[in-house]
């Protein structure tokens, strides 16, 4: 039984944000990859398209989603659903980071605005 303790988490940054990765190829899981983000105060991360579905849960504070086009505030307990192909961008514009909970397959990919890709290894 693949259990990964808080202690074995791995930890990512980028774009000014923090990816604590618990559920991935390397911990065990053979679909799915799941992970806490923690978004400080202050931080917008660049739009990017995404090819795999992700759920997207905030667990803590408050952000600014933009999907395709469209923002929304969304506060602790709220669920995004971005499928795939969304354009999708998240800004903390409070003073207190935001924690969430996110879930998608393993595969993520996100295309940035300049045409780069990001193969984020926490999710694959």
């Amino acid at each position: 039984m693949p259990v990964v303790r808080s202690s074995e988490a791995v930890t990512h940054e980028i774009h000014g944000a923090r990816f604590i990765s618990y559920a991935t190829p390397l911990s065990g899981s053979k679909e799915l990859c799941a992970w806490r983000g923690e978004i400080p105060a202050g931080t917008k991360a660049p739009l990017h398209t995404v090819n795999r579905e992700e759920i997207f849960h905030l667990l803590a504070g408050e952000l600014l989603i933009t999907l395709d086009g469209r923002t929304e505030r969304i506060t602790a307990g709220d669920t995004v659903i971005i499928n795939p192909g969304a354009t999708l961008g998240v800004e903390n514009p409070t003073q207190e980071t935001a924690v969430s909970w996110v879930t998608t397959s393993i595969g993520l990919q996100a295309e940035l605005a300049d045409g780069s890709v990001i193969t984020p290894p926490w999710a694959n």
